[in-house]
């Protein structure tokens, strides 16, 4: 292993080792660890100049980083603060036992809280502060499987009922549940972050603790001590997003980060690493990106056993036992652990020859040992210049016995039989007697108990209760009507996209004396792509170190700009984090009470495809604001093909319930929808965000035709009806983003060369017409006796005649969703299939979405109907020039 103790060279004597350890020694004791580490440096230096090849290691040995000596003495009354923490275990462990007997797996998770109780006790009683009116707080990102501790806790402090409790994982019951895991969109009033889809939240606190630095940087919040603390589990590190952004924690210095990661080696079906070492793989990825790093693995009835090893023999044999290994002491006896841990070494079993094999099965590993915590949780409060994480060894299912303590099936333990109960009871020292006992009832000592009152008095003196989410922020005043009106006039012939709208109606925000400071522009690396260059000049990019550096192009007028002050988060490649910024500034109106209002803008197919998972925490989080799906739609990026192509957000959007999705066409509807969020979230303050794309591609902007505003936000109106309202033959189309401009040109070819008048529809958002539907069909079923209510769809369409054609630069399924409540059948043009490298003309051509295939597709309606003959369809097609036998783009 890296940290094992080297062995002897050849020709070196013991004595020889020993002097040089004697020498570091009385370094230490006369000049300190700075001293000692200079020298230790000094001498590396000299031996690489001298040719000697020193082998590279990030770890340390392993043992406590921090030695008895320099450990503080714990503040607290820790006989009783173990009997709150017994308490509030036997309560976790109550509240999903009962739940599982009333209703056969309902679930839950014993084991995780078990194991990790006392790294949040520590925490409660010493170390996390409330949001106050003159504190903001520290962030605190739980464990989401260690809720029941939560719970039990809040239970204790009075904040739960023990009907809530009765009722875990029962939120629909009478007089209301708790949430299996932490939900601000269940219960807004406790939790602040959904935490339990793994690996969101540590990339989620590192973004968090960056936008805290943000904010102070800019002036927006005074700067203050407030810490970002995450917990998370060891085999959770394996997700890609918990370990993804952790050089950018340290590039950053932000020092007021704290991981707690809490090892207890177990996953869900076995070991984290069987045939390795978690712990030591996680120091060494942390410290390679210059994290402080803080391991706190042995107990204090490990300290005399160390003392007594002068030697350095038994460190050098932690470092030689694999995870697995380690997990079969945890569950075996004395006997077991003193012949196959200590027996590899007659040397080792004299050190622990005074203990008998119960004390050695006791043995409590660091993570269980309220000292050791509290020693670490200082130091890292206290430490400067970069981000810190805890390694704290723990037993998955401590306390659990024969149920489960450190096997690989305790992390689905639900239930325990009559012997275990008591067990658990006896050895956390419950006041039950064993008939009570088995019945296993939630247990709250007397108001008036020494226990209450201390938990109490600690949580008052750390400002209050944690978790708890409130709303400080105060609303906005303006309705910014003047900011957003020449938007509404059109570009007077100038060809733009909708994508250089959005970023003129940005840069007007950005001045504006009310909303202006609160605008938090957001991109990954796109911002020349979107045409974002010219904010570089006027708003700066955020960078805690300001510009160091002339950039490149600093003799050009866009050149690039970073500044301490900066507003724009340019963020690099990562779509992950730049969302993990959009949910730390869209949940800021609570985190902070300030409403900052994020815009952040990626390639579309990047984002609910890529990124679904962030979208979801970031609507059960209550985030508002902003996000841009730039370069949007199947065929209007040309060129980059199928992996960039996206045909699909607009579909993905739909699940999450508070997300408004918008595919606008037009300058004046993006203005309406933006100006209509703003007002909807941070003056009326709604939990919902808004999803609108919008391309590159340039067209003529028109004014807005009249008073549409209402059917821009519900999602249709009539945009330009046709010219020759008495025709015979009649059609309506419906379009939505660039495809309404094909919509248009069908149009024109439909009344030029086929006599057909059809009126022409913009659809700027599907969702909101199919739950507009929805709705509308839920009320009446349980409402029989009520008069109807009617679809806004087929309110729009009660009197227009004529067949139905809708085309998407989306999937078919969009348009189709909606199809039930129009008054005829409704033929669909869509972009179902992989995308192409091709241009625009081209692309759509292949997926059969253009003005050509748009004409065809209503032609064959009427034809369906029996209004036309055949022949004026077989003509068409030729003299459309539509090749009748190309490749189905579904499946080509």
């Amino acid at each position: 292993m890296d940290n094992e103790i080297s062995t002897q060279p050849h020709g070196m004597e013991d004595v020889e080792i020993q002097e040089w350890l004697e020498s570091l020694d009385s370094v230490l004791e006369s000049s300190g660890p700075e001293v000692a580490a200079e020298i230790l440096e000094r001498l590396r230096a000299h031996a690489t100049v001298n040719g000697i090849d020193l082998p590279f290691s990030a770890n340390t040995p392993y043992a406590n980083t921090i030695p008895v000596r320099l450990q503080p003495l714990f503040p607290g009354d820790q006989e009783l603060e173990r009997r709150i923490k017994s308490l509030i275990r036997w309560n976790a462990l109550a509240m999903v036992v009962r739940a599982n007997r009333v209703e056969h797996n309902i679930g839950g998770h014993i084991s995780t809280y078990a194991s990790a109780a006392t790294l949040y006790e520590v925490g409660f009683n010493h170390f996390f502060r409330a949001r106050t009116e003159e504190f903001e707080g520290d962030t605190v990102y739980f464990q989401g499987h260690a809720s029941p501790g939560m719970y039990a806790r809040a239970f204790l402090e009075g904040r739960l009922s023990a009907q809530k409790l009765e009722n875990f994982r029962r939120e629909l019951k009478p007089g209301g549940g708790l949430s299996s895991y932490p939900h601000p969109w269940l219960m807004p009033d406790f939790w602040e972050f959904p935490t339990v889809s793994m690996g969101l939240s540590p990339l989620m606190a590192i973004y968090q603790a960056r936008f805290n630095r943000y904010l102070e940087d800019r002036g927006m919040k005074p700067a203050t001590d407030a810490k970002v603390w995450a917990f998370l589990g060891d085999g959770e590190t394996d997700e890609p997003e918990s370990l993804g952004a952790i050089t950018l924690a340290s590039r950053e210095k932000l020092d007021n980060l704290i991981f707690v990661i809490n090892c207890n080696l177990q996953r869900l079906d076995g070991p984290v690493r069987g045939n390795g070492q978690i712990i030591q793989e996680l120091e060494s990825a942390f410290r390679g990106a210059r994290w402080n790093v803080i391991k706190v693995l042995w107990g204090s009835e490990w300290d005399p056993i160390f003392e007594r090893d002068t030697e350095g023999l038994l460190v050098k044999r932690m470092g030689e036992l694999v995870d697995g290994e380690y997990q079969k002491l945890v569950v075996s006896s004395g006997a077991y652990v003193r012949e196959h841990f200590f027996g590899s070494d007659p040397r080792l079993l004299q050190l622990v020859e005074p203990l008998p094999d119960e004390a050695l099965r006791r043995l409590r590993l660091g993570g269980h040992d309220p000292r050791k915590v509290y020693a670490a949780y200082k130091a890292a409060v206290d430490h400067k210049g970069s981000p810190t994480v805890i390694l704290a060894r723990t037993i998955k299912g401590y306390g659990l016995g024969e149920a489960g303590e450190g096997k690989n099936v305790t992390h689905q333990q639900k239930k325990l039989n009559e012997d275990e109960l008591r067990e658990f009871r006896s050895r956390f020292g419950i006041p039950l007697n064993d008939e009570d006992c088995i019945e296993v009832p939630f247990y709250r000592p007397p108001e008036d108990s020494v226990e209450i009152q201390y938990l109490r008095a600690r949580r008052e003196a750390l400002g209050g209760y944690v978790p708890k989410r409130s709303i400080r922020s105060k609303p906005l005043a303006a309705d910014h009507d003047n900011l957003f009106k020449e938007f509404l006039e059109g570009s007077d012939g100038r060809e733009v996209s909708t994508t250089m709208a959005f970023v003129g109606m940005l840069r007007k925000m950005l001045k504006d004396t009310e909303i202006g400071k609160l605008i938090v522009p957001i991109v990954p690396d796109e911002a020349r792509t979107f045409g974002m260059e010219s904010l570089f000049r006027t708003v700066g990019i955020y960078s805690i170190v300001g510009q160091r550096y002339e950039p490149v192009d600093v003799n050009t007028l866009l050149y690039y700009k970073e500044a301490k002050d900066g507003q724009i988060l340019e963020e690099g490649i990562t779509e992950a984090g730049s969302m993990a910024s959009c949910i730390a500034a869209g949940t800021a109106y609570a985190t902070h009470g300030i409403n900052t209002i994020p815009f952040f803008i990626y390639y579309s197919m990047f984002g609910f495809q890529r990124i679904a998972d962030f979208i979801w925490a970031a609507a059960d989080m209550r985030m508002r604001g902003f996000l841009l799906g730039g370069t949007s739609g199947r065929t209007t990026l040309g060129g980059e093909g199928l992996q960039h192509q996206d045909g699909n957000s607009h579909v993905l959007a739909l699940p999450v319930p508070n997300v408004k999705a918008y595919d606008p066409a037009f300058a004046y509807e993006i203005a309406v929808i933006i100006q209509d969020g703003i007002r909807r979230m941070y003056k009326d303050g709604e939990s919902v965000l808004y999803y609108i794309t919008v391309m590159n591609e340039p067209y003529a902007m028109p004014a807005m035709p009249g008073d549409v505003k209402d059917g821009i936000l519900r999602g249709m109106y009539r945009f330009r009806p046709a010219a020759n309202g008495k025709a015979k033959l009649r059609a309506q189309l419906f379009g939505s983003g660039a495809i309404l401009n094909e919509v248009l040109r069908a149009q024109e070819i439909l009344e030029s060369k086929y006599g057909v008048a059809a009126d022409v529809w913009s659809v700027t958002s599907y969702k909101e017409l199919y739950n507009d539907g929805i709705e509308s069909e839920r009320w009446n079923r349980l409402h029989p006796g009520e008069k109807a209510r009617v679809p806004y769809v087929t309110k729009c369409l009660a009197d227009a005649p004529g067949v139905l054609v809708a085309a998407s630069d989306y999937l078919k399924t969009l348009p189709n969703m909606i199809s039930k409540w129009m008054p005829r059948r409704l033929a669909s043009l869509g972009t179902d299939g992989f995308g192409r490298s091709e241009g625009r003309a081209s692309l759509r051509d292949f997926f059969e979405v253009d003005s050509r295939f748009i004409t065809l597709a209503t032609l064959h309606e009427l034809f369906v109907d029996g209004k036309v003959e055949r022949s004026v369809l077989d003509k068409a097609i030729k003299d459309l020039g539509i090749n009748a036998d190309k490749p189905n783009p579904v499946v080509s």
